[in-house]
């Protein structure tokens, strides 16, 4: 089996509905995944956007919400699971924003990327305290068993 990770809100490189971006709720899509490897102890969510500020001209990755130690059991997240409705033990990391939670996509200029990308580990993490995305792939290096991705894009209208 394959790690497959898939949204009912919209498709693989398809554009991200505006009810999940600053200009709508603001509020995380439902995300589902499947095929796990049987030594899975925990997954961890990772959204970014490689197109900050401008998608042709990029200077950074921007981060949009970062989860680690969601449950082995935990075969997806409800539609709006980024206020804080998140399976028991989900630990949370600071987006780009400085702050925990989800933080939909807000493209100053241009259509823009966003990456959700899921990965099954080998262990549950450590309390890392509100890490980064750079601390926290520096805690899962050695123990990715499988990674999936789902990638949507968005443009905002003016």
């Amino acid at each position: 089996m394959t790690l497959t990770l898939t949204s009912t809100a919209f498709r693989h490189q398809a554009e991200i509905p505006a009810r999940y971006t600053c200009d709508g709720d603001d509020t995380s899509p439902p995300l589902a995944w499947s095929g796990a490897p049987p030594d899975t102890k925990s997954f961890v969510l990772i959204v970014d956007d490689p197109d900050a500020p401008d998608p042709n001209h990029p200077r950074q990755v921007w981060v949009h919400w970062l989860l680690y130690n969601l449950p082995a059991d935990c075969a997806g997240l409800a539609e709006g699971a980024g206020t804080g409705h998140l399976p028991p033990g989900t630990q949370t990391g600071r987006n780009d924003w400085n702050r925990t939670g989800y933080g939909g996509p807000c493209p100053p200029v241009g259509r823009h990327r966003y990456f959700h990308k899921l990965y099954a580990l080998d262990v549950v993490l450590p309390d890392l305290h509100t890490p980064t995305k750079r601390q926290l792939e520096a805690a899962m290096e050695g123990h990715v068993l499988a990674r999936a991705e789902l990638v949507g894009t968005y443009q905002r209208s003016r």
